[in-house]
């Protein structure tokens, strides 16, 4: 398998589309949740989707495959909020670990079984796997009582090790790459990036690539937590990561002057997946994929991206839209940094 960097010195890489809603097409039911090993939990499992890497593993292989056969060169493991903190929601924070290493073991199975039906594809490097780590569903920056600014409802150390079992697991189950996206508190992904280095450098393993993607969640550009773009990227970038990017919250097109701004500044690769447009009404996404793949056509035009994709309500179509845009495209060239001191 050829080295990420190199691919991504050649082309734009192209990173599949939501899990959720292609889960929701499913329309799966509380049974299907829980399956005949959970059948008698003691509490709702119906929208726990990282548990279907348990009780529905083949929907979750399916949904990665089709993303790769729509032209993803990276897939991301169903382990959104499969870390011990958010597992808590429905009294599972003991099956965190288990959760994880079989979501890596269903995208690892599907680029498997897409290589043997096509393998003139491993020729061109890729696909890889990337370990995805949520946001989680406490924050370290924000109170979670208007009357009690200093009340947070959770520590450092907590968060911490809730990622740290989080990382020993995917990577033990083979992910190629490691994800902290939507950060919307820069504090929390300052835990996931401290527990991914601690856990290295107690195992002696060598370091996976680390991919950091944010959100902005607004038109103020500002993350949910109140940084500034710039702001955030100066806060990950001490852990020299692969890329740092943008997903969720916006549409593409409301998504492109930040993804400007983030070319400016970032001396390591450029990421961005967008969401299918802004939510409606009815909370469901209507951006047709070649209009999505439209806007980030025009971004990678610009030399403004490396990695692109697509996040809520995004679909395979999306992404092969996507994929068929840039294919021809060039990819963002890294900034010659100078190190002289004056």
């Amino acid at each position: 398998m050829k080295d990420i960097s190199a691919l991504l010195n050649e082309r734009i890489l192209v990173i599949d589309g939501a899990m959720g809603t292609m889960i929701q097409r499913h329309k799966l039911q509380e049974a299907d949740y829980r399956g005949s090993r959970f059948a008698d939990w003691g509490s709702d499992l119906k929208g726990n989707n990282d548990l279907l890497c348990i009780t529905q593993p083949e929907i979750i292989r399916d949904i990665h495959l089709q993303y790769l056969e729509a032209g993803a060169d990276i897939i991301e493991t169903n382990t959104f909020n499969a870390q011990a903190v958010s597992m808590a929601d429905y009294n599972m924070s003991a099956l965190a670990f288990e959760i994880n290493t079989a979501a890596a073991r269903c995208a690892r199975e599907a680029v498997d079984l897409f290589l043997q039906q096509h393998p003139e594809r491993a020729k061109e490097g890729g696909p890889f796997v990337a370990g995805a780590i949520g946001p989680m569903n406490k924050t370290l920056s924000l109170s979670p009582d208007v009357n009690n600014p200093g009340l947070r409802g959770i520590s450092f150390d907590e968060v911490t090790a809730a990622y740290l079992e989080q990382v020993k697991a995917l990577v033990e189950g083979g992910v190629d790459l490691l994800l902290i996206e939507t950060v919307f508190d820069t504090l929390n992904a300052k835990a996931a990036i401290y527990a991914i280095k601690k856990y290295f450098r107690e195992s002696g393993k060598k370091e996976l690539p680390l991919m950091i993607s944010g959100t902005i969640t607004d038109a103020s550009g500002r993350t949910l937590s109140g940084q500034t773009l710039e702001a955030f990227y100066i806060s990950v970038e001490h852990a020299k990561p692969l890329s740092v990017g943008l997903n969720c919250a916006l549409g593409a097109n409301q998504m492109r002057p930040h993804i400007e701004e983030l070319a400016q500044l970032a001396v390591c690769y450029t990421s961005a997946y967008p969401n299918a447009g802004l939510p409606n009404a009815l909370g469901e996404y209507d951006e047709e994929p070649h209009q999505t793949a439209h806007f980030i056509e025009e971004w990678a035009q610009n030399g403004y991206v490396n990695i692109v994709g697509g996040c809520c309500g995004t679909t395979p179509d999306h992404i092969r839209h996507i994929a068929q845009s840039v294919k021809k495209l060039k990819p963002r060239r890294l900034p010659v940094v100078d190190t002289a001191t004056v």
